[in-house]
């Protein structure tokens, strides 16, 4: 039994996919020569390149069976997908501009008869339903921002991360309809018949995003100082301690903590007592 996982060709979402199944120990055999598959180190485990507009449609007729892709198209495309789980990364919002100059301040301002340029005309068309309005809708591919001063709309719904862009072109963000982020998901039959594929990749991934800015770290303590080094020992679930046969009075210490704060951590350590600090990278945590 075999799976494919979808995973975006191109754009601001490729690289940072192709790394998060790299982390989880499902690198690509091909990857310097990207093809429409390739192969992972895994022999059940393949990846098919795709536009990730394209990704939720394959996955949920079972053309593959995970993928990678953005929330927003997800809604947009009204795929019946299982979200396995949130990749933190891509954070973005579908927003509703207008030209700075424009009347446009609040949602309430639109009016029927007027129309809405944008890339996503199912989740504008949805949005404007649930406000009950009579919006005409104009689809674009791109160069969106540039419709209200062209005269094609009064107003556009486009994705933004940080608002610069829209700034850039004068318009103003007057409302957000969706927040988004790149999702793993996966189809809903496979979920079920191969779930044991399904929830291995899963598990591994999570456990990257789990290891994500974090440290190991191990050191020695004296017994007579273990309470002092507990004290400033930031823990996920508390340090794990063990006896070290050679040295009887001296304890292995170890915990994992934010990569933030083991530059501070060190010192408190040496100060409270601990010897021979080792921090190691984590490459995933299984929970």
């Amino acid at each position: 039994m075999k799976i494919i996982i979808a995973v975006p060709s191109k754009g601001r979402i490729s690289d940072p996919s192709v790394n998060i199944l790299k982390k989880a120990g499902l690198g690509l055999k091909d990857s310097s020569n990207r093809k429409l598959f390739s192969s992972t180190y895994n022999e059940n485990i393949d990846v098919m390149f795709a536009r990730a507009a394209d990704i939720p449609e394959f996955v949920e007729e079972g053309i593959c069976d995970m993928g990678i892709t953005g929330y927003d198209l997800i809604e947009e495309a009204g795929a019946e997908v299982e979200i396995l789980t949130d990749l933190q990364f891509g954070a973005t919002r579908l927003v509703l501009a207008a030209p700075e100059s424009s009347d446009i301040q609040t949602k309430d301002d639109l009016k029927d008869g007027m129309t809405i340029a944008t890339e996503f005309p199912n989740l504008t068309k949805r949005y404007l339903e649930e406000n009950d309005l009579d919006i005409k809708i104009v689809k674009l591919t791109g160069s969106t921002e540039i419709a209200p001063f062209i005269g094609i709309a009064d107003a556009i719904t486009d994705l933004t991360s940080t608002g610069t862009t829209l700034n850039m072109n004068h318009l103003k963000i007057v409302d957000t309809i969706l927040e988004s982020s790149i999702k793993l998901v996966a189809n809903k039959e496979s979920y079920k018949e191969k779930n044991n594929l399904v929830e291995a990749v899963s598990t591994s991934i999570k456990g990257v995003l789990e290891a994500d800015r974090k440290k190991l770290v191990m050191m020695n303590v004296a017994k007579e100082n273990l309470s002092k080094v507990q004290k400033v020992m930031p823990a996920m679930s508390g340090p794990t301690i063990s006896e070290v046969l050679s040295q009887e009075e001296t304890m292995a210490v170890q915990a994992v903590v934010k990569e933030d704060e083991v530059f501070e951590l060190v010192n408190k350590l040496r100060n409270a007592g601990a010897r021979d600090i080792l921090v190691v990278p984590i490459e995933r945590i299984i929970q």
